[in-house]
């Protein structure tokens, strides 16, 4: 996808927010030159591995990128660094990070070089202190409210949901900066943090305010989608499915097609509400749960796909990822956003492009992730303009590296 084709976007980064963020610029057009550490960056190696040792969670994060290898810890690295960072263009000059370093690699520092810089920069939390979702997680209380009903522990989430919402929140940020910049001519410096990102989401889904002003606090619900009505249920063939009853038509669609009306029904003279209300389901959630159980036991999933599925209903099976791979063709190359990919030492599997498609630009093919140090002679020629001599010269000292000199060290 070509719609930002022309931006130059320099990234030092490690985890997932802002290499995610790289990604997702790279994936619409931009350049994206990261650059890292001579041995490979903070999470070069992170799992989960291939059969070779190389990091699919890296090559996840990094694809269409450009790769040049530095050290960081000799004064013409930095250098280098920073004339990459500051290269002149209207489209450059546009810097993301999560390894600010005072002194050198942050705004004041950079901005010297160029004063319409735009950095956007992700800490932790608003006091500067490390935090990964699995810190921020327990000290918002999201493992209380997550786990089994009556379930005492807290319960962390494998899905690190605050790095992914800061991840976009990055693009954006860094796309409206630069709409100032195309407006106003003036670059900026945007901080951001992990936990702010999470503290404003539960602000936004009403948990602050309803911790403040309820007495009693929200418990875990297992399962069930909290505030209306959603469960999962085991069908007689062994196979669980999760239903969904969270709008009055998903609710009508469900009761309809379990043929549960008349019990229903009771339920409601029984009870003196109305399960057309989304708090009333989620209020009787165990009775109708009760209900409808008996149903999904005394079938198999065969036996109400496709009726559930020509209802238009909202419901899922229960899959591993490995069953996922294996059966979903939204996870397949019938999806336009997937192509069959090889990535050297990984191997050949399906791979995402861009999510979004845009009406006046056409998605682009996946490009594989590259490996450490791959365009660094390019990047010191086209980016930093420096000659033949001067590309020789760092490479002899071992200010930076390429894919066969780290390779011939390894060695």
């Amino acid at each position: 996808m070509s719609i930002l084709k022309g931006m130059r976007v320099v990234e030092g980064s490690a985890f997932v927010a802002v290499p995610l963020a790289g990604m997702t610029l790279a994936q619409m057009g931009a350049e994206v030159i990261r650059f890292d550490r001579l041995g490979g960056g903070l999470d070069a190696g992170r799992l989960p591995l291939a059969p070779s040792g190389q990091s699919l969670f890296w090559a996840g994060l990094n694809k269409g990128k450009k790769s040049i290898a530095v050290d960081m810890k000799a004064p013409e690295g930095r250098e280098l660094i920073t004339r990459i960072v500051t290269a002149p263009g209207d489209d450059a000059g546009l810097f993301l990070t999560n390894l600010r370093v005072r002194g050198w690699m942050d705004y004041e520092s950079l901005s010297q070089h160029r004063d319409d810089l735009i950095m956007v920069s992700l800490s932790g939390d608003r006091h500067g202190r490390p935090q990964v979702d699995y810190t921020v997680n327990p000290a918002l209380g999201i493992p209380d409210i997550t786990g089994p009903e009556g379930y005492p522990d807290p319960v962390a989430n494998a899905l690190p949901a605050w790095d992914l919402i800061a991840g976009n929140l990055v693009v954006s940020s860094l796309l409206a900066a630069e709409r100032h910049r195309l407006r106003r001519g003036v670059g900026q410096n945007v901080d951001l943090s992990l936990k702010d990102v999470a503290a404003a989401t539960l602000g936004h889904l009403g948990m602050i305010g309803d911790a403040v002003v309820n007495e009693a606090p929200r418990s875990k619900s297992g399962n069930a989608l909290y505030g209306a009505y959603g469960q999962d249920f085991l069908c007689a063939d062994g196979q669980r499915v999760m239903v969904i009853g969270l709008t009055d038509r998903q609710w009508r669609g469900l009761v309809e097609a379990t043929g549960i009306a008349d019990e229903i029904s009771g339920l409601e003279a029984r009870s003196g509400r109305s399960l057309r209300e989304e708090g009333a389901r989620w209020d009787l959630r165990h009775d109708i749960t009760a209900i409808l159980a008996p149903w999904f036991a005394a079938r198999r999933l065969a036996d109400f796909a496709a009726d559930f599925d020509r209802r238009g209903l909202t419901w899922s099976v229960f899959r591993t990822v490995k069953e996922a791979v294996a059966q979903d063709p939204d996870l397949s190359t019938d999806n336009a956003m997937f192509r069959m990919l090889h990535q050297p030492g990984l191997g050949t599997f399906p791979v995402p492009g861009m999510p979004a498609t845009f009406s006046e630009a056409a998605r682009n093919a996946p490009v594989a992730a590259p490996v450490l140090g791959e365009h660094t002679e390019e990047i010191l020629s086209e980016v930093a303009q420096l000659d033949d001599t001067e590309i020789a010269g760092l490479f002899d000292r071992g200010v930076v590296a390429d894919h066969s000199s780290l390779q011939g060290r390894a060695a």
